[in-house]
Order: structure tokens, then C-alpha cells, then sequence
């Protein structure tokens, strides 16, 4: 085995194939990308070069609504990594302790992960639908009928009404990879700080958490890369409305390139959005480094 491991030559043959692939479906879409981004196409005439002008226009000219998509996936972003991942976190604490139903908690928690997202946006606008929907109802009979709104068509409930949507379908996955974290830490470790005197909140912060940041930092980063180009979701829940209240950069990129036909315009969108989760990764990689070092 050793011996197969040092041939470089038996390395490339195994490995070339799989990169090959690689190449095809994600490195060579990225270039035809970036050459599209630099022409003003409509997918079937003849294209013509204009440069980097398709990436002055996004952040110049607003009227189509891209910064204010940014902002919404920035707030998404930013609430899946300080409300999603520590709800997950807790979770995953809570169940690893043995507690009785484990094994049943867990797979309730990981189900809708595996329901398709499109079969979850349907169920959810039923639950929110204005007239017969079954949040309206329960606050009309909790007697708060003043609390009930158009939750989807109201910009100021449509993005958290969507976020809460994503946090739901996806909190089960993130516990169940830091559920399986925390499992992996040898049962000594705790037995020791309890001969200690270390208290249940003690041994997670002090060993637990410290011990999982790998997994932490998996987690982390899936959270935000996954919400920084979220788009089947938010598609299917509001296509982006009302007003581009849940507008993000994915679905606006989609509307641009399919339903506007502006090829050019519609590729400097998807390159700023594969640039953008290239440089939040490669901080969370050197945040988790340095936090890493710290311990």
C-alpha cells in the first residue's frame, strides 16, 4: 500500500479522471463565466466586449436592486452563523448527554434535511398564508389577532419569515455533524474533569466546545457559504419580492440571465458571488487558524 502511495505515476492515474471531472463541471463553467461577464450578450445575437463595464454597473446603477440583495444575504449570513450554528450547537450539547430518546431526537431534527427544498417552500406558504394559513390561525386563537400579517408579501416579515424557513431546514444538519463531534471526544476526558468538580456548562466550554472546532469550523463554514448563495428557497418562498425585500444575489442573478436575457450582466453576478464565498472561507479558515493557536 505504501509502495502505491509513493508511485506518482499510479497517483495521476487514479487522480486525473476525478480532476478531469472537476474541470468540466466547476473550473471551466468559472472561465466561460468570467468571459461572458465581460460582454453585453443576450444568449442568442452577437455579443459585444465591453470589459469590466458589466461590474461598474452592480454597484453604480442600483435600479435593478443587486446592493440590496447583497445586504439580504449579508443579513442571512450573518444570522445563520450567530442564531443557526449556536441553536445547533445547544442542541447537539443537549442530545449527546444521553438523554432518553436520543436516537429519536436526532433523526426528528435531520428530516427536513432530507425533504426537497421545493416540497418545504410549499409547505411553509401554506403555513403562512394570510387567510387559512396555520400561523394566522393559532395567533387568532391564541386572541393576538393583531400580531397576523401577509407574512410573505410584507417587506418588513417577508426576510425573516424566509430566514426562519432556512434555520428549520437546515439547524437538524449542523447539530447532527456536532452531535457526531462531540461523540467521537473519549468519555475519560469528561470522567476526569468530573472527579475535577467541573460542572455540566464547565466541561462544554472548557472541553467539549474547544475539542469540536473542527467540526465547528465545518459547520461554520457551510452555514455561511450555503446562505451567501442560497437561491431554491428563496426562489420558491417569494422569488425575490416583494419590492426585493428577499431579493439575493442568486435570484436576481437567475431573473437577470433567464427571464431578462442579459448573459453579461447575469455572469459578473455569479463571479462576485463565487469571489465573495472564496474570501469569507478563506477568513473563517484563518479566524478557526488563530482561535486554533489561542487554545
Amino acid at each position: 500500500m505504501d509502495k502505491v502511495f509513493s508511485d506518482k505515476r499510479a497517483i495521476f492515474i487514479f487522480v486525473f479522471p476525478a480532476f478531469l471531472v472537476f474541470a468540466m463541471i466547476i473550473i471551466l463553467p468559472i472561465f466561460f463565466s468570467v468571459y461572458y461577464s465581460t460582454l453585453d450578450w443576450n444568449g442568442i445575437g452577437e455579443a459585444t466586449f465591453i470589459g469590466i463595464k458589466n461590474y461598474i454597473n452592480l454597484f453604480v446603477n442600483n435600479a435593478d436592486g443587486f446592493m440590496i440583495s447583497i445586504k439580504n444575504s449579508f443579513i442571512i449570513a450573518f444570522l445563520s452563523v450567530f442564531v443557526q450554528v449556536p441553536i445547533a450547537l445547544i442542541l447537539a450539547l443537549v442530545i449527546s448527554k444521553g438523554i432518553k430518546g436520543e436516537g429519536f431526537f436526532r433523526t426528528v431534527y435531520f428530516i427536513p434535511v432530507i425533504i426537497s427544498t421545493t416540497v418545504i417552500g410549499q409547505l411553509w406558504m401554506k403555513i403562512y398564508q394570510p387567510k387559512y394559513g396555520m400561523l394566522n390561525n393559532l395567533l387568532e386563537i391564541l386572541g393576538v389577532d393583531f400580531l397576523k400579517r401577509n407574512w410573505l408579501a410584507t417587506p418588513e416579515t417577508a426576510l425573516g419569515s424566509a430566514f426562519f424557513v432556512i434555520i428549520w431546514q437546515y439547524i437538524g444538519y449542523h447539530m447532527l455533524l456536532l452531535y457526531s463531534g462531540i461523540k467521537a471526544i473519549p468519555t475519560t476526558i469528561y470522567e476526569a474533569a468530573e472527579v475535577d468538580g467541573a460542572n455540566n456548562f464547565q466541561k462544554a466550554t472548557s472541553i467539549t466546545i474547544p475539542l469540536i472546532l473542527p467540526m465547528l469550523k465545518v459547520c461554520v463554514t457551510f452555514a455561511l457559504i450555503g446562505s451567501l448563495k442560497t437561491f431554491d428557497l428563496i426562489y420558491v418562498l417569494t422569488k425575490g419580492g416583494p419590492i426585493h425585500a428577499t431579493e439575493v444575489p442568486t435570484t436576481l442573478m437567475f431573473s437577470t440571465i433567464f427571464l431578462q436575457n442579459r448573459y453579461g450582466y447575469g455572469s459578473s453576478m455569479a463571479i462576485f458571488i463565487i469571489i465573495e464565498c472564496l474570501i469569507f472561507t478563506v477568513f473563517i479558515q484563518k479566524f478557526f487558524k488563530a482561535d486554533t493557536i489561542m487554545y
